[in-house]
């Protein structure tokens, strides 16, 4: 077996792990997640649990496939995490009569009430990131316009 050629120094740097934009990302999104777990815990919810409820507050009577394209989540990952929250009772699911197929999500006045209880996350998260309220705003943009290249 040939004896591989050596990579070139920019190749070499290339496959260095701290400039991989993925791990930066992925990293910092671990990071986030500690960051939220001991907020999250006081409101009985987990990470994904979370973002479901950001989602209803902002729009409550969702279809569960309306709920995964704003998550980015098929239903597969969305039904158990779902099925929590509904044990939970924050939320209730209901079969639509037309078309047994849809299941519509709506929260319950507990579920309402949790939206209450979260409002402080985003100061303490913003006050863990150190960053400016006008700093995190464009990363957050930024972010979202690599998603869109990325999905597009």
């Amino acid at each position: 077996m040939p004896t591989p050629k050596p990579l070139s120094a920019k190749a070499d740097a290339m496959l260095r792990l701290d400039n991989q934009l993925c791990f930066a990302l992925y990293s910092t999104s671990l990071a986030m997640t500690k960051i939220y777990k001991p907020l999250l815990d006081e409101l009985g919810l987990t990470y994904p649990q979370y973002l479901a409820m950001l989602v209803l507050w902002e729009r409550d009577g969702l279809t569960v496939s309306q709920l995964g394209e704003r998550l980015y989540l098929d239903s597969g990952t969305l039904t158990p995490l779902l099925k929590r929250l509904e044990s939970a009772g924050l939320i209730s699911r209901l079969r639509a009569v037309e078309d047994e197929r849809r299941v519509h999500i709506t929260l319950t006045p507990e579920g309402r009430a949790l939206k209450t209880r979260a409002a402080g996350i985003p100061a303490c998260v913003l006050s863990a990131t150190r960053c400016s309220i006008p700093e995190l705003v464009a990363l957050t943009q930024q972010v979202q316009a690599l998603r869109r290249q990325l999905v597009a």
